[in-house]
């Protein structure tokens, strides 16, 4: 457990490829013209936090990729790991993640690339210490926000993460939570399945398009990122006539005149005007925002009733 007088502190020493302050985002804002942010993985996020007995939306760090990024203990403490396996070390020693682990002063953790999964979360005890803006810690780096500095950047080389408490209450993942961690693997001959509620334009697209869309397979492109994630497969046609502009959710499936679907995550515009399929659930999103490009996944038509209580079921697993 960690010292009562001092809190877990770590000193960025190398910044890799992508590191990013995260909660569950910044909601209630898009009338401002400010996406949401947050976790792309909040389930991972989720359960980091729980491990340290936090706020499942506790600010922790996003880690994509890995990329050599290295932090050094400057105070001792606990830390909880989730998500992917970005072949993390502690001082050398292997680290999966899917668990709490203690750090002494001096021993360096670095995650090198992924192995399974994309997107790797580090929970500190409270969350980290991080002032919050417009409501929330999530860094969205195209709108400026958010992060340590409050105005959205990745870590850098130097950069201090100290967390919010020491009070710890350590815990154990349980099942559901260790199924979350394995569904992260490497996926061998069986497409990844994404439910996704329908709405929107869908109505609009023609029925050879429709059965494509729910009867093929897409790769993820490499074209991706925390705004959206493109899908590469059969050409989908629209025979609707043009729109205007439109709030866009989280999980938005927009259809653009190539026909090729792009998914829209946390980081996505606020508006816009290609015609959707629908959403993808939030726990879709979740699965999705852990795919490196290449994945293979297929999209299952689903009622906002189930994907209501699929959401309802992880976040009952928080209150135990």
């Amino acid at each position: 457990m960690s010292d009562v007088k001092t809190k877990t502190t770590l000193r960025v020493e190398r910044s890799g490829a992508l590191a990013l302050v995260q909660d569950a985002g910044r909601l209630g804002v898009r009338h401002l013209g400010v996406t949401q942010g947050g976790a792309a993985d909040w389930v991972s996020l989720g359960w980091a936090n729980w491990l340290l007995g936090n706020a499942h939306d506790a600010p922790g760090l996003e880690i994509t990729m890995g990329g050599g990024l290295l932090l050094k203990v400057e105070q001792a403490g606990t830390l909880a790991l989730c998500g992917a396996d970005l072949a993390a070390t502690l001082d050398g020693e292997a680290l999966a993640p899917g668990q709490a682990f203690e750090v002494t002063s001096g021993q360096q953790l670095k995650f090198e690339r992924p192995v399974a999964g994309l997107r790797a979360y580090l929970a500190f005890p409270g969350g980290l210490d991080v002032a919050p803006v417009l409501g929330s810690a999530a860094s969205t780096v195209r709108d400026g926000l958010g992060g340590l500095d409050g105005e959205g950047r990745a870590l850098a080389s130097g950069d201090v993460l100290t967390a919010a408490s020491n009070e710890l209450s350590l815990r154990e993942l349980p099942a559901s939570a260790q199924a979350w961690q394995q569904s992260l693997a490497a996926r061998e001959g069986e497409a990844l399945e994404l439910p996704l509620v329908v709405g929107a334009q869908i109505a609009e697209f023609s029925g050879d398009s429709l059965y494509r869309a729910f009867n093929s397979e897409w790769a993820v492109d490499g074209r991706a990122d925390r705004m959206g994630v493109r899908l590469t497969g059969p050409r989908l046609e629209r025979e609707g006539a043009g729109m205007v502009s439109e709030g866009i959710p989280l999980g938005a499936v927009q259809v653009p005149a190539d026909g090729q679907p792009i998914v829209l995550l946390n980081d996505r515009q606020t508006i816009g005007g290609y015609p959707r399929l629908g959403a993808l659930t939030p726990l879709a999103c979740a699965q999705l925002g852990q795919c490196v490009p290449g994945t293979r996944v297929r999209l299952a038509a689903v009622t906002p009733g189930q994907a209501r209580r699929d959401h309802l079921e992880v976040l009952a697993g928080w209150q135990s």
